[in-house]
């Protein structure tokens, strides 16, 4: 049986304000001197991911801008589907405030690697054991409608570590464990009704020079 493989992408770094704030599922720009630094990240990720494949993005501009951008390196274009379930965790009334005043409103002890814990509810918003169900449901739609196909999917850092748990039965907490890092790639396999996680956080890497 042929696999379904799924090549999922965290979308590039975004601008420097929001990434002063909680910015949860806002829809903030990207970093345009990142967009430039890491001109060798996309072509790597145009050479990287499988064609043909079916695309999707969220519904944020930063999942779009960050494909279009894998095409420019050369990627050839593909249309590209969006899917509202993959988008980041909704952080309710916590959306725009700074990270210092997080820990003031939290009801859950914060997790070791991540601002709050993955079964806090923020007012308004949603847990991120929510997030978890709402991407498992995709993941498992998409691996029965596109069986034996490649997809690749631009998504953000919580929609990839729920995927992730989805694949390895991880708990919310567990799932914060994972370090999920801009433009770099997870791949997970759906077998049969196994899921298997081939590959996270792969980046481009090149050697030293010689003599170095």
């Amino acid at each position: 049986m042929t696999p379904t493989r799924f090549f999922l992408v965290r979308h590039a770094l975004v601008e420097p304000s929001a990434r002063a704030v909680l910015y949860g599922s806002m829809d903030v720009a990207l970093c345009d001197l990142a967009l430039q630094q890491e001109a060798a990240s996309y072509r790597w990720l145009a050479h990287r991911l499988p064609q043909p494949a079916r695309w999707f993005v969220t519904t944020l501009s930063r999942t779009r801008f960050t494909a279009a951008a894998i095409f420019a390196a050369g990627y050839p274009e593909a249309e590209l589907e969006a899917e509202p379930d993959l988008v980041e965790q909704h952080l309710g009334d916590w959306q725009g405030i700074p990270h210092e005043a997080l820990p003031a409103l939290l009801t859950h002890p914060a997790h070791p690697f991540w601002p709050h814990g993955g079964e806090e509810h923020p007012p308004g918003g949603e847990s991120f054991r929510e997030v978890q169900a709402r991407v498992a449901a995709v993941m498992e739609r998409m691996a029965t409608l596109l069986e034996g196909q490649d997809v690749v999917i631009v998504a953000h850092g919580g929609s990839i570590r729920a995927a992730l748990a989805h694949a390895m039965g991880l708990t919310p907490d567990q799932a914060f464990v994972f370090s999920i890092k801009n433009l770099s790639l997870t791949r997970i396999e759906k077998h049969g009704p196994a899921w298997r996680v081939a590959a996270v956080n792969e980046e481009p890497w090149t050697p030293p020079a010689q003599g170095s």
